[in-house]
């Protein structure tokens, strides 16, 4: 008989299961779900951003401007029962872009007065019927103590102390540059709005033009301002603007050239960023008291 040999099978192991196509299949699809649940978490974010924290803002701003009126009227004071009407109130959308014209070490910093110089700066008005500043008392910072009325795009918003995002702000309100003029008084009455988000304030500022009329009501008087010129984007560290006769340090050619009654209205610029300044700029006209 033929002798037999034994046969030896040698079998090599290795270390781990090849990854077949199946398992290339699952890994798929489990990166596709994680990047699924990564997109909803930054879509609802954003909603949050937004939408939400937008309608909560613009409301509570709403109601502190009932309150004020509320007060007023109890006292005796003006209160404007005619609703504005405009092209564009309070439609939600935009990120945070209402930052004061100074953002450099989160202040404003006191207003510097403009070099003297030539260009598009048309004489001012007379100074303000009743003296060079309105009766009343100083408002403490942060508080809400008049009421921003622009017709041309249906604003009205509170008007607080101060420009401190979190305090001021972010709760919808237009906020006064400390050391700028208060209403009526000679000098500059400056303001500070979110251009988006919070409530979005001054989302249509660049809406208004020459001719249009802004109200700022405080106890006892309404004072009526009506807008002259409009800067359209400037850097924000642009101080001139919000100077006691308002002029751009940036754009000579743009500002006011004597001593008046000013108010001065700032946001964010482009929409959706905080890398520029609008600015609108108007005179006081007339002032209506209580009495009449």
């Amino acid at each position: 008989m033929p002798a037999v040999r034994d046969r030896v099978r040698v079998v090599v192991q290795r270390g781990g299961r090849p990854v077949g196509r199946a398992g290339l299949v699952r890994l798929w699809w489990v990166g596709g779900e994680v990047l699924t649940t990564v997109g909803v978490v930054v879509a609802l974010l954003v909603v949050h951003q937004v939408w939400w924290t937008n309608r909560q803002a613009a409301a509570a701003a709403q109601e502190q401007v009932q309150v004020l009126e509320e007060g007023w009227g109890r006292s005796g004071g003006v209160v404007a029962s005619e609703s504005p009407s405009g092209d564009g109130a309070g439609a939600p959308a935009g990120d945070g872009g209402g930052d004061p014209v100074v953002v450099e070490g989160g202040s404003s910093g006191p207003p510097v007065a403009p070099a003297p110089g030539k260009g598009r700066g048309a004489a001012s008005p007379s100074p303000p019927p009743g003296g060079k500043a309105p009766a009343g008392r100083v408002p403490a910072r942060d508080e809400a103590y008049a009421v921003l009325r622009i017709p041309r795009i249906g604003l009205a918003v509170p008007v607080a102390e101060g420009v401190d995002k979190r305090a001021v702000l972010d709760k919808g309100y237009a906020g006064h540059y400390a050391g700028t003029a208060q209403p009526g008084a000679e000098g500059n009455f400056a303001l500070a709005g979110h251009r988006n988000t919070h409530g979005e304030p001054f989302r249509y500022l660049n809406r208004l033009r020459d001719g249009d009329e802004v109200y700022v009501d405080v106890r006892g008087r309404r004072y009526v301002y009506v807008v002259g010129k409009v800067l359209a984007e400037t850097s924000p560290g642009d101080v001139g603007v919000i100077a006691p006769v308002p002029r751009s340090g940036v754009k000579p050619g743009y500002g006011y050239e004597v001593a008046g009654s000013y108010i001065t209205l700032t946001t964010c610029t482009p929409e959706y960023s905080s890398r520029y300044r609008m600015v609108v700029w108007g005179a006081l006209k007339t002032v209506v008291s209580a009495e009449h």
